[in-house]
């Protein structure tokens, strides 16, 4: 079986150049993102960093492995969902053959090792091409974390060999896994069934797909319901995986999803070729979801995810301007309080000083230690310049507040804290100031409590309130020499922009790569769908149309799926887009949703481009033989 499978490999090498295509980049993106992973796990910290810049450096490396670990598991999904149904579009397209094989004698076993053996070897042809395109991926990788600053410079991924029994597992694995399920419904299927295109053969929405699209929908509604009341965190997370969830669900049902919403579409006065594409949309079920499929996945993961983080970013714009006070801050390094209030025009300040922290929780084998940042404030000025985060009486002393980001201890737990070079002991959490959206310092920390030597150079910034008929001009002029001065309305534009800036950073990273990967799987559906409609195309050919109408009634039928793609995948994002309103309604009081208009047009545009430009390439490929000649051949 095995040499039949070759045989069917070299004669239909055109309905597997896309899977083999899809799994050569789906390695190169896990072999690329397993490899920067572990190198970056085991980086040695350089030697005479300080404080800072040993935190700098263990929080860049931390992000570095996080986001090769979200892009590892980001590769890996897209290439099996993409590898899976292309194998299920390109066995469905082959049905007749391998009824014919089953007429001639072969057993329901043989057609199954057969359909293995050829995912063996696209596996293999993938996994030898996608090894050495994987190192030019993690070059370019490694270029985009060190540009985004999400690693230290000079930082260079090592090549370890046994990425190589890696690579080949996933290559074969993930092509095995892709057919397994396509080769057990082809086995089952009576072979004059298949002929006839009727029963089992003619049924396109299978038992396993009612399961998945069903399951995953039930999941992408469990996700909106219960975000809002996820909290900071765990709210976010559960928003933006709604989309996810919807978008499998989709894929799954749209077999039934894509002809129901090409009825929709309005035909106007389109004529004859728009009829034509439109019957075809409801008579190729199986090619339309085919296309449609990754797509939905894309645009509904893509904008699901970037509306996410633009409305994640604005909320927490909104949430920090309804939470502070002030007129006038000033950022400078070390404590610069007593300089600043005795500035004519001042009528309070409070200064508020960023130092390292590690935090350890727990004793013994249980205890866990966390990095972040931890805010030295004065809790009455605090809580002026900061309505809205409850008394702070009692910290004081030795003692220590939980801080807005929602992952420290509430009170009364207690935590070991080491504030750069001074270790403060196990200390008591007396207070917690409510999680907010924009997160912010893990832990809120006294004054006297950190050694002042720690905070000579630590980055402050003081709120500033002018007292009444004080010229504001007068006032900057004064406080410039103490540091740099912005009006607090300025200074909360910048800091969301800088955290706006970085969530576009970590998105670029994680969601950039899988989705030119999703439109390659797109362009991959319709390469194979228009090269097994060579005898369709002489049909219609034959019955009157030239070739440039077969072609633009292929690009008119390629674009409708398009849109109806782009409508399937909006639809999945909604599930985020709700949920991010539930969730921004319940932590900042104000449901915020923000899309960023910008990349949505251009995913919408980078679509139309993609498969229209596939389209028209592969209908005149397919319609370079004269009809006659295809007729005649009966292929």
């Amino acid at each position: 079986m095995l040499r039949l499978s070759w045989s069917t490999f070299t004669e239909r090498w055109a309905l597997f150049i896309g899977a083999a295509l899809t799994v050569c980049l789906g390695v190169a993106l896990v072999q690329s993102s397993l490899l920067v992973l572990i190198s970056a796990a085991t980086l040695d910290t350089p030697a005479g960093l300080g404080a800072a810049e040993y935190a700098a450096f263990t929080e860049g490396t931390e992000l570095a492995i996080t986001l090769s670990a979200l892009t590892l598991g980001f590769s890996a999904f897209l290439t099996v969902f993409i590898v899976g149904s292309t194998f299920a579009f390109t066995v469905a397209q082959r049905r007749r053959d391998l009824a014919l094989l089953r007429l001639a004698g072969a057993g329901r076993g043989q057609l199954r090792r057969l359909l293995i053996g050829e995912a063996v070897l696209l596996g293999a042809i993938g996994t030898a091409a996608g090894v050495p395109v994987g190192l030019a991926v993690m070059s370019f990788q490694t270029w985009l974390l060190e540009t985004l600053g999400f690693v230290p410079p000079g930082f260079t991924p090592q090549w370890r060999t046994w990425i190589l029994g890696v690579s080949i597992g996933v290559g074969i694995g993930i092509a095995l896994a892709g057919v397994l399920v396509a080769a057990r419904r082809a086995s089952r299927v009576r072979p004059l069934e298949a002929l006839r295109d009727t029963g089992e053969a003619a049924r396109v929405m299978t038992a396993g797909r009612w399961g998945i699209g069903l399951l995953f929908l039930a999941g992408a509604v469990s996700l909106v319901i219960l975000a809002p009341v996820g909290g900071s965190g765990g709210g976010q997370a559960m928003a933006v995986n709604a989309a996810l969830c919807a978008a499998v669900a989709f894929s799954a049902l749209s077999p039934l999803l894509v002809p129901g919403v090409a009825r929709l579409l309005p035909v106007g006065g389109g004529g004859v070729l728009t009829e034509l594409a439109r019957a075809n949309l409801r008579d190729g079920v199986r090619r339309s979801a085919s296309v449609a499929a990754p797509l939905i996945v894309l645009v509904g993961i893509v904008l699901g995810q970037s509306g996410a983080l633009t409305s994640f970013a604005a909320a927490g714009e909104v949430e920090q301007r309804r939470g502070t006070t002030g007129d006038l801050v000033v950022e400078t390094t070390g404590p610069v309080g007593e300089r600043i209030s005795g500035v004519p025009g001042v009528a309070g300040a409070s200064t508020e000083i960023a130092v390292p922290i590690w935090v350890t929780v727990g004793s013994g084998e249980d205890a866990e230690t966390s990095t972040g940042t931890g805010l030295v404030v004065d809790p009455q000025a605090y809580e002026r310049f900061h309505p809205g985060t409850g008394t702070l009486a009692t910290l004081q002393g030795r003692a220590v507040a939980s801080g807005p980001t929602g992952d420290m201890p509430g009170a009364g737990a207690t935590v070991a804290v080491r504030a750069g070079e001074s270790d403060l002991g196990p200390l008591p959490v007396v207070a917690a100031v409510p999680t907010r959206i924009a997160g912010g310092p893990q832990l809120l920390l006294p004054p006297g409590l950190v050694p002042t030597p720690e905070l000579a150079g630590a980055p402050s910034r003081t709120f500033v309130a002018l007292a009444p008929g004080a010229d504001p001009a007068t006032v900057t002029a004064a406080l410039g020499a103490v540091g740099e001065v912005l009006t607090v309305d300025d200074w909360i534009a910048r800091d969301a922009a800088e955290r706006s800036d970085t969530s576009a950073g970590v998105f670029l990273v994680i969601m950039g790569l899988g989705g030119m990967y999703a439109l390659i799987g797109v362009a991959n559906a319709v390469v194979v769908g228009a090269s097994a409609r060579r005898a369709e195309f002489a049909t219609a050919r034959a019955g009157g149309l030239t070739r440039g109408q077969v072609v633009r009634m292929a690009l008119v039928e390629s674009w409708a799926v398009t849109v109806i793609g782009l409508l399937l995948g909006t639809l999945a994002a909604a599930a985020t887009f709700i949920a991010v309103l539930g969730t921004t309604s319940a932590i900042a009081g104000v449901a915020t949703l923000s899309l960023p208009w910008t990349f949505v047009l251009t995913v919408g545009a980078g679509a139309f481009l993609v498969t229209g430009a596939t389209s028209v390439f592969t209908t005149l490929s397919a319609t370079r033989t004269q009809p006659v000649a295809l007729l005649g051949a009966r292929e």
